[in-house]
């Protein structure tokens, strides 16, 4: 998928994420904070980044700052964001389709 606009999704609440993505021109450029860094911070990247290959995503600026989100949230966040910036509508969604 090419990212068209910047889309955002998610929150800054306990147990959350909030994921910001942008179009970009060199590759995925990932920016993560964390409050579970140390711990998570491998497992959350590698999460991200796989979800936006199953969706692929070949260009973006991607931002993720996470609250404690479990691996399922996260998921969610980028499949939503990804969607969003690329102005597909509700209708065409696949949900649960492009991300296992």
């Amino acid at each position: 998928m090419e990212i068209l606009k910047p889309a955002i999704a998610g929150t800054l609440e306990s147990s959350d994420a909030q994921v910001t993505v942008e179009p970009g021109e060199r590759g995925i450029e990932l920016t993560l904070t964390s409050s579970v860094m140390n711990p998570y911070g491998r497992q959350i990247k590698a999460t991200v980044l796989e979800t936006l290959e199953r969706l692929e995503v070949k260009n973006a600026r991607v931002i993720v700052v996470d609250k404690g989100a479990l691996d399922c949230t996260l998921k969610a966040r980028v499949e939503c964001a990804v969607f969003r910036s690329c102005g597909q509508s509700a209708a065409n969604i696949p949900w649960g389709g492009a991300v296992r």
